[in-house]
C-alpha cells in the first residue's frame, strides 16, 4: 500500500508543478504586455522582456522562451511566453511539452 501512496503523492506534486508553471507563464506574459504598452513604441521589446524575466522565479528563467514580446499588430500589443514544467522539483529537467501563454492589450496613444 505504501508504494501506491508514494506514487500518488509524486503524481499530485507533478500536477501542482505543471499548474504553477501555467500560472507563471500567464502572469509573466501579462506583466510583459503591461510594461510594453506603458513604454511606448520605441522601447517595447526590451521593456517587455525585462518584465517577463522579472516576474519569473530563477528556476523558470533559464528554460524560458519568449518568441513574441511587445510586438504590435492591429492596435494590439501581444506577448507570448513558453516555459517548461520541471520534473519533481524546480531547476531539474523539464517536461518535453512546453507550457505556453499569450497576453494582449490595446496599444494606447497612437
Amino acid at each position: 500500500m505504501v508504494p501506491i501512496i508514494l506514487v500518488t503523492l509524486v503524481l499530485l506534486w507533478q500536477a501542482v508543478l505543471v499548474g504553477y508553471t501555467f500560472t507563471l507563464a500567464s502572469g509573466a506574459a501579462d506583466a510583459g504586455v503591461r510594461k510594453a504598452v506603458a513604454a511606448g513604441a520605441w522601447d517595447r521589446q526590451s521593456r517587455c522582456r525585462d518584465a517577463v524575466y522579472e516576474r519569473l522565479p530563477s528556476a523558470w528563467q533559464g528554460p524560458a522562451e519568449i518568441p513574441d514580446c511587445g510586438s504590435e499588430g492591429a492596435d494590439v500589443v501581444t506577448a507570448t511566453v513558453r516555459l517548461r514544467a520541471p520534473v519533481l522539483f524546480p531547476g531539474f529537467v523539464g517536461l518535453p511539452i512546453p507550457v505556453e501563454a499569450t497576453a494582449g492589450a490595446a496599444a494606447e496613444g497612437k
